[in-house]
């Protein structure tokens, strides 16, 4: 590779890769995962009264703290998206989506979402209907209230956790050009320093989350898979075949995680939702469909009328024994500890969506697919109860992971829905499992650019750090102590997404500030055009050339040479002749194209000056075909990028006065904007 110097030549160095290895993040994160799985493997009956005793402390002291966080951050993204900060996007001006809206919305969803829903879809309607918090069990109430209660714990308060971390790291990363890293959302608060060891705080905080995250997931994933394989094939339940299952798993994500987002993941995400159509309609179809439809209507008028109420219920006056920690406490924790792994993931395939598109598209679109499968499989089960089939709601209520397949059992061609189901639930786990592994990979690493993703070893070594997690936590007490677990391990990372809500806003408010600076800059681009160019003779009739003008490449780099490289120095060199250090120099951009930058440090700590160049070619308009000779179906725009991106407008033919005077207005309005922001860290 090349590095461009002063006088804009070019000299080799040698090539840098893509990432390296953070270790204080990857060692401590390392310790602490091994020393638990050593713990969980060797003295599995320690292990479970200790988790069994923190579990108890946690729930006791952070119980209340879950509840408020889940609803504060659900309000806190929704005024994003309504607010004047919901036309942000995430990443500079110019950038556009990289996915399709289905692409996009089939990886936000399977990235998610796990096998666990296929769990809980069944087994959590039947439990509350059998066993309510508050209430008789076995009636009307009891039947409506137990599928809302499952659609609230998978609901809009969760992924609104996801919006958050997403919002929050694609920001930073994609428009304040910070490392992709959870560390880079504490920037306004704690500046450089989250280049040291409080950074490293933060990023191992997320690691531990996440995988603790992904085991439980995982975990329950693989108790399932093991009955439906045992209802299919007679394959023995108990951990052997569970083990079995694990090290296959993490052998098909390791392949998909190392092939990247693109061509692993994308599309192992779109077959696990199209298959998960496929049950679902089945069910509906062949089921009593007119009853299912009708109880669907029915949850959402129940779900919205019971939201605001269950959002910030504590049962503080009720004894509900476990319930709390069973359920709410639970899912919250688990949504905690999953919210920087999918929010980094959310942030690496939406660049270039607005704030508003983000929060509407990640709380609604999964919400609509969950709604469906939930309402589906939930009312359906409790139909079976209500039927009079004790002996399926008895044995879902004791052992949960049997109750998907025992309900399936109930319909028409079991082994086909079965063999769905179960294929579903492998790609599930694989999706899940591949995304943790390469999000960990790069919460583990120092990123050379936002771009790039940690090396396919580190990956690999996730993918397998995982899977001896999650047979460990299994040792020790099955899909309890995942539980358990997860509850203990959302603590610290709860906290530091009370931090991230914080900080985020104040960008965000900060960013604001340049949009109001442009406005108190007005009088500079009214006043400041030299006044003998634009006024002499022939001046409109250049103007009219030049927007009529469609340049060749060589034209337009011969252009960034002759006016405006010396444009830009000139003026660098009498901004440094006050106080502020500027500099100006050809680059390139990350796609190859050459441009001129000016940068000028007006103080120490602030916001620095950037005002660039660049060529991009374009197609020719349809308009101009008899004014181009040249038959080429492309000509060269010099466009101007400010620190947030690009302004949309082309300055190729500008004389070398305007140019400065074209400088000299982005200059007073980025003052005008030091000005506001006054005394806050950006």
């Amino acid at each position: 590779m090349t590095d461009v110097v002063d006088d804009g030549s070019a000299v080799a160095t040698s090539p840098e890769p893509a990432s390296r290895v953070n270790l204080p993040v990857l060692v401590g994160a390392s310790v602490v995962i091994l020393g638990i799985t050593a713990w969980g493997l060797l003295a599995p009956r320690s292990a479970e009264a200790g988790l069994g005793t923190l579990v108890g402390w946690a729930t006791d002291w952070f119980g209340w703290f879950y509840v408020l966080l889940a609803t504060v951050i659900l309000v806190f993204v929704v005024f994003l998206a309504t607010s004047r900060f919901g036309r942000t996007k995430l990443g500079p001006e110019h950038a556009q989506p990289e996915f399709s809206t289905f692409a996009w919305a089939s990886m936000l969803f399977a990235a998610g979402i796990g096998t666990d829903l296929m769990f809980f879809a069944v087994a959590e309607p039947v439990t509350q209907y059998l066993a309510p918090p508050t209430g008789e069990p076995e009636t009307v109430d009891a039947a409506r209230e137990a599928t809302v209660w499952t659609l609230f714990h998978y609901g809009i308060s969760g992924w609104g956790m996801y919006a958050l971390m997403g919002v929050a790291l694609g920001y930073f990363a994609y428009r304040m050009n910070l490392p992709l890293a959870v560390r880079s959302a504490l920037h306004p608060l704690i500046g450089r320093r989250t280049e040291g060891w409080m950074g490293d705080g933060v990023d191992l905080a997320a690691v531990l989350g996440t995988i603790f995250g992904v085991a439980t997931t995982l975990g329950i994933a693989v108790v399932q898979l093991n009955v439906g394989l045992n209802m299919l094939f007679d394959v023995p339940l108990g951990l052997t075949a569970q083990v079995t299952l694990i090290v296959v798993g993490v052998a098909m994500a390791t392949l998909s995680a190392v092939s990247g987002v693109d061509k692993g993941i994308k599309w192992l995400s779109q077959a696990n939702v199209l298959l998960a159509v496929v049950l679902a309609v089945w069910i509906l179809v062949t089921g009593r469909t007119t009853y299912l439809l009708d109880a669907l209507v029915l949850n959402v008028g129940d779900f919205v009328r019971l939201f605001p109420e269950m959002s910030l219920q504590t049962f503080a006056h009720e004894d509900t024994g476990s319930w709390m920690s069973d359920w709410t406490l639970f899912f919250w924790a688990w949504w905690i500890a999953w919210a920087s792994f999918v929010g980094l993931f959310l942030a690496r395939i939406s660049r270039g969506r607005t704030i508003r598109q983000f929060v509407l598209g990640t709380l609604l679109i999964p919400f609509l697919y969950i709604l469906m499968w939930i309402s589906i499989f939930g009312n359906a089960s409790i139909d079976l109860v209500r039927q009079g089939n004790q002996s399926f709601g008895q044995l879902t209520l004791e052992a949960p992971e049997q109750g998907f397949y025992t309900m399936l059992a109930q319909y028409p061609g079991f082994t086909f829905l079965a063999s769905i189901a179960t294929f579903t639930g492998l790609l599930f786990y694989v999706t899940s499992a591949d995304s943790g592994a390469l999000i960990m990979a790069n919460l583990s690493s120092r990123m050379r650019d936002v771009h790039a993703d940690a090396g396919a070893a580190l990956r690999i070594f996730w993918a397998v750090t995982t899977g001896a997690l999650t047979i460990a936590l299994l040792s020790v007490g099955g899909i309890a102590t995942l539980q358990s677990a997860t509850i203990i391990m959302g603590i610290p990372f709860a906290l530091v997404m009370v931090a991230v809500m914080v900080g985020l806003h104040r960008a965000l408010k900060a960013e604001a500030w340049i949009v109001d600076s442009r406005d108190g800059a007005l009088h500079g681009v009214l006043s400041s055009r030299s006044a003998p160019e634009r006024g002499g003779p022939g001046q409109w009739r250049s103007r009219l050339r030049r927007v009529m003008s469609f340049p060749s490449r060589a034209r337009a780099e011969e252009f960034l040479d002759r006016v405006v490289a010396p444009a830009l120095q000139e003026v660098a060199g009498e901004l440094a002749t006050t106080c502020a250090a500027a500099d100006a120099r050809r680059c390139t951009d990350e796609d190859g194209r050459p441009g001129v930058e000016l940068t000028a440090e007006v103080a120490d700590g602030s916001t620095p000056f950037c005002y660039r160049v660049a060529l991009r070619e374009v197609p020719i308009p349809v308009y101009s075909s008899s004014l181009v000779p040249r038959g080429d179906d492309y000509y060269a725009r010099l466009e101007v990028h400010l620190r947030h991106g690009g302004q949309g407008y082309d300055v190729m033919g500008y004389t070398h006065g305007q140019l400065i005077d074209d400088v000299l207005d982005a200059y007073e309005s980025h003052l005008e904007f030091l000005r506001l922001a006054d005394g806050t860290s950006i």
